[in-house]
């Protein structure tokens, strides 16, 4: 006790020694931040801030329709708090969780949102209620150990022995779950304490920490959304796009055919994997002794007990609700109606009826991760904010007319790489793609190029949204596992955005037309009868 109080009292002298800020950056360090990036990121958002607040000029733009596009002042003040926000968790200057309070506040004071309700309106979304209720059965399942039963369980079902086995197995539950769970944010939130679970049997060398970082990256964030390509329900702009082009087009997309259309989006996952693999150097790093550890750590857990079960039969249960929220078609049964951020909180009601299980609160409370959930809801903020604003709209008008004239092959680069400029600032798929989906297909006619096979194209980039972990709520909730920093993500995602990119045009779009809708032919008829 001694030494530890004398040790602290060193470090007090030592940081006073150098003056108030020497003081800064010894306790940057001691907060286990880098002085150099926390403090340059800090300047640079706040210097960011105000000089697009107060100092730089916002120059008219020509709008889709050929009249000029105005950014209104309070479209300005949230650009100024979007690139605010933006080099904050990129630098991670101040706690995700700090920056997600604050961003109600900065959008009310700089006049981009009228009444604080409006700019916290995150807080009340249900995205916002799913992923808190998420996050506490997470919470739940840690503290009874499931999620290292479930992890071992399906590693020993597996065989698997190191990083790339978990990262093919992982990816085939995320496929079979995609056919069950009709969100990738639920089947994210699904698989999070079992990968969890997973992770923590790696030990701590720079080796393995590098494994954990590819397995949650490529599992929870990138598994979850390629899987939700294919399945009609298991993505929902899948749905949004669907119900577009029965109303604006007249066409009615099965299953079937939605799956034929968008199959060799697999191909992604392969060269996704392959890239986080390379980029975290994780080729032969194993699962520290291999399957006989994973044999003896089986072996050595206690049996199964009937609160273990209960939870599991809960989890069951929510996840049968979401399974059936809109019915079952061959029974012709409409569904229960409920919808998925009700039904996992009629789960936790469950779960805390008195006397069921023995969990204190403050045991489900430190395992829960307040801070991400305070950083999903100010995003969510933010995006409400852009489309209110019209600065949304201003920046597709700014980006739509400069691909006029190009060959189809160009406007699609300018419009995936405009989307994804426009993500940025964005959380939301739903969001993003209810507001360019009905811009993509009235553009189509203009720039001579098939309606559909032009909208999906550009539509289905946005999902691909991996530059920072606040642009995909499935990204949010692999960021709570702790395993990788904002860094890493953006460092490995911007890679990956160019390999979907060329993705969507070397490869989709020749798909597409093989199917009978080239994206260069606007007068192709649907192939599908």
């Amino acid at each position: 006790m001694k030494a530890q109080a004398s040790q602290k009292t060193d470090v007090t002298v030592s940081a006073a020694g150098h003056g108030f800020f020497g003081n800064l950056l010894e306790n940057i360090r001691l907060a286990g931040g880098s002085p150099g990036r926390t403090l340059g990121g800090f300047i640079a958002a706040w210097v960011a801030f105000f000089l697009i607040l107060y100092v730089i000029p916002i120059p008219e733009i020509a709008g889709t329709d050929g009249a000029m596009s105005v950014l209104k002042p309070a479209g300005k003040a949230v650009l100024a708090v979007v690139v605010w926000a933006c080099i904050i968790w990129i630098t991670e200057a101040m706690p995700v969780g700090i920056t997600g309070i604050m961003i109600p506040m900065l959008l009310v004071l700089t006049g981009g949102v009228g009444k604080f309700p409006q700019a916290a309106s995150g807080f009340t979304t249900p995205v916002a209620a799913l992923c808190l209720a998420a996050f506490i059965f997470a919470a739940i399942m840690q503290a009874a150990g499931i999620d290292r039963r479930i992890a071992l369980a399906m590693l020993r079902k597996a065989k698997v022995k190191e990083a790339g086995g978990v990262i093919w197995s992982m990816f085939g539950v995320n496929m079979i779950l995609s056919l069950i769970i009709p969100a990738a944010n639920a089947r994210a939130a699904t698989l999070l304490p079992v990968v969890n679970g997973i992770t923590r049997l790696f030990g701590d060398t720079p080796a393995e920490r590098a494994a954990k970082k590819a397995i949650v990256i490529q599992t929870l964030v990138y598994g979850s959304m390629i899987s939700g390509m294919m399945i009609m329900t298991a993505h929902l702009p899948n749905m949004i796009l669907v119900g577009l082009f029965e109303t604006e087009l007249a066409l009615n997309i099965s299953y079937v055919q939605w799956f034929t259309l968008q199959w060799p989006y697999l191909g992604m996952f392969v060269l996704t994997q392959w890239w986080v693999r390379y980029y975290f150097k994780t080729n032969g790093v194993s699962i520290p002794g291999g399957i006989k550890k994973i044999e003896a750590l089986h072996k050595a857990q206690p049996k199964t007990t009937q609160a273990e079960w209960l939870i599991l039969a809960v989890f069951a249960f929510v996840g049968l609700m979401w399974v059936t929220e809109e019915g079952i078609r061959f029974l012709d049964w409409k569904g229960h109606g409920i919808k998925s951020h009700n039904a996992i909180l009629l789960g936790m009601a469950i779960m805390f009826i008195p006397g069921l299980f023995a969990f204190k609160w403050k045991v489900l409370q430190d395992r829960t991760i307040w801070g991400t959930w305070l950083l999903l809801a100010g995003a969510l903020s933010m995006a409400a904010a852009m489309g209110s604003s019209g600065l949304a709209q201003w920046l597709a008008d700014g980006i739509h007319p400069i691909a006029q004239g190009h060959s189809w092959w160009m406007i699609l680069l300018i419009l995936m790489v405009g989307t994804h400029i426009i993500r940025l600032g964005m959380l939301s798929n739903v969001a993003a793609i209810t507001m360019l989906a009905p811009i993509l297909v009235a553009l189509a006619p203009k720039l001579g190029l098939h309606p559909v096979a032009f909208t999906m194209l550009v539509a289905d980039t946005d999902t691909f949204a991996y530059i920072l972990p606040t642009q995909i709520t499935a990204a949010v909730i692999a960021y709570s596992s702790g395993t990788f920093s904002m860094t890493d993500y953006a460092k490995v995602g911007w890679v990956s955005v160019i390999i979907a990119i060329a993705y969507g045009i070397l490869i989709m779009a020749p798909w597409y037309a093989f199917m009978g809708i080239p994206v260069w032919d606007p007068s192709a008829p649907w192939p599908f009868k």
